[in-house]
C-alpha cells in the first residue's frame, strides 16, 4: 500500500481505489436487481419507479448540505465515515419493512446519509491527487471492476438461489465499504474560509448553468434503463445472468474508456467530449428502444456506456475541479450530484414507472429524444 505522495503518481492509489471497488459494486447489486426484488415483493411498477427515484430525491438536498458543511467545517472525511455507518445501520430496515410507506421510509433515511458519500470522497480523490488530477480515471476505473464483478456474480447467484438474497449482499456491501473508510486518506488541500459570495460568482459564469443543464438531462434520460432495463431483459426472456453480463458489458467499456480518458483530457475540448457523450447517449436509447429484442443491438447499446457514463462523467470531474475552487469543492461536487444524479435519476425513474405500463420499452424512445 502506498504510504506517501512521493512515492507514486498517484498517491495513495490503493487506498482510494479499494473505496471505489466496493462503493460501485454496491452499486452493482443495487441498480441492476432492486427493482427485480420489488417486483418480486409484488410492488406495482409505479411504486417501483417511485421507490427506485428515493435515493436520487433525496439527492436534491442531501448532498448540498453535506458540502457545505465539509467546505465549513473541513471534516470531509469524518463526514463520509459517519454517512456510511449510518446508511449502514439504517439500511438493515428492509428486513421490517413489510408495506410500500415502510419501504419508502426505509429508502428515504438510508439514502439522506449514503449520500453524504461519493461527493465528497471525489473531493479528497481531486485534492490528493494534486497536479495528476487528469489521472483520476485511473482510480475511478476499479469502481467500474466492482461493479462488474458484482452485476455477474450477483445474476449468477439470484439465477441459482433466490431474489430474497439482495438484502443480504446489500447489507454485506455496506459494511465493507465503511471499513474502507477507516483507511482513506483525508486530502491534501486546506481548509479556506468558505465564502457564499464567491460561490453565487462563480454560479453566474457563462456556461455553469448549461452545465449543469447537461447533467440533469443526461440522467434523466437513464430513467428507464437504470429502472426497467433488468426487467425488460427478464420479461423477453432473457436469463438474470445474461442479463447481468449485459449490465457487465457495458462497465467493461467504461474501464476501457478510463484507462485512456487521461489522455483525451489532456487533448479534447471538455465541450465536445460532454456533446459527443449526449449525442452517443442519444443513440445509445434509440437502439434499445428499436432492436432492443436482438442480443447483438443489446451488446452495442451497452457498449456505449463508455459514453453515457464513462467519457461524460470524467469530463464533469475535470470541469468541476477547474470551476470550483477557494473552498467551494465539496458544493460544487454536491451541485453535480444534486442536479444530475439526483434530481435528473429521481424524474427520470418517476416518469417512467408512470409512462412504463402504457408504453413499455418505447420509453427508451423518449429517452433518445431527451438526450
Amino acid at each position: 500500500m502506498i504510504a506517501d505522495s512521493r512515492q507514486s503518481p498517484i498517491p495513495y492509489y490503493w487506498r482510494l481505489s479499494s473505496f471505489y471497488l466496493f462503493y460501485f459494486a454496491l452499486l452493482g447489486m443495487l441498480v441492476p436487481y432492486w427493482g427485480l426484488y420489488l417486483q418480486t415483493r409484488g410492488f406495482a411498477a409505479a411504486q417501483i419507479g417511485l421507490l427506485m427515484a428515493i435515493p436520487q430525491i433525496t439527492k436534491l438536498g442531501a448532498p448540498n448540505l453535506w458540502g457545505w458543511l465539509a467546505d465549513r467545517t473541513g471534516q470531509r472525511l469524518r463526514i463520509i465515515r459517519a454517512g456510511n455507518l449510518l446508511a449502514a445501520i439504517i439500511f438493515t430496515g428492509v428486513f421490517v419493512a413489510d408495506g410500500f410507506w415502510s419501504m419508502v421510509i426505509v429508502l428515504a433515511g438510508f439514502s439522506f446519509f449514503w449520500n453524504a458519500v461519493l461527493a465528497q470522497f471525489e473531493v479528497i480523490t481531486l485534492d490528493t491527487l494534486g497536479e495528476r488530477s487528469h489521472r483520476y480515471s485511473q482510480v475511478r476505473l476499479w469502481g467500474s471492476v466492482g461493479f462488474i464483478a458484482a452485476v455477474l456474480v450477483v445474476g449468477v447467484l439470484l439465477d441459482l438461489l433466490s431474489v430474497s438474497l439482495l438484502p443480504w449482499l446489500l447489507c454485506g456491501g455496506l459494511w465493507l465499504i465503511w471499513l474502507c473508510t477507516l483507511f482513506l486518506p483525508a486530502g491534501s488541500a486546506p481548509l479556506q474560509r468558505v465564502r457564499e459570495g464567491k460561490l453565487l460568482a462563480v454560479l453566474r459564469q457563462p456556461g455553469v448553468p448549461a452545465f449543469f443543464a447537461c447533467a440533469f438531462l443526461m440522467q434523466l434520460s437513464h430513467g428507464p434503463y437504470y429502472t426497467f432495463y433488468t426487467i425488460h431483459l427478464v420479461d423477453m426472456g432473457i436469463s438474470r445472468t445474461v442479463a447481468g453480463s449485459l449490465w457487465a458489458l457495458g462497465v467493461i467499456a467504461e474501464v476501457g474508456l478510463f484507462l485512456i480518458m487521461h489522455w483525451l483530457l489532456v487533448r479534447v475540448p471538455l465541450k465536445v467530449i460532454v456533446t459527443v457523450s449526449l449525442l452517443l447517449a442519444a443513440l445509445r436509447w434509440l437502439l434499445i428502444g428499436s432492436v432492443g429484442d436482438n442480443l447483438a443491438w443489446l451488446a452495442l447499446g451497452q457498449l456505449l456506456h463508455a459514453a453515457t457514463f464513462g467519457s461524460f462523467h470524467a469530463a464533469a470531474m475535470a470541469w468541476l475541479h477547474r470551476t470550483f475552487s477557494g473552498g467551494h469543492a465539496g458544493q460544487g461536487q454536491a451541485l453535480y450530484s444534486s442536479f444530475g444524479f439526483g434530481a435528473g435519476w429521481a424524474v427520470g425513474a418517476g416518469l417512467s414507472g408512470m409512462l412504463w405500463t402504457s408504453f413499455g420499452s418505447d420509453s427508451f424512445l423518449l429517452a433518445a429524444a431527451v438526450a
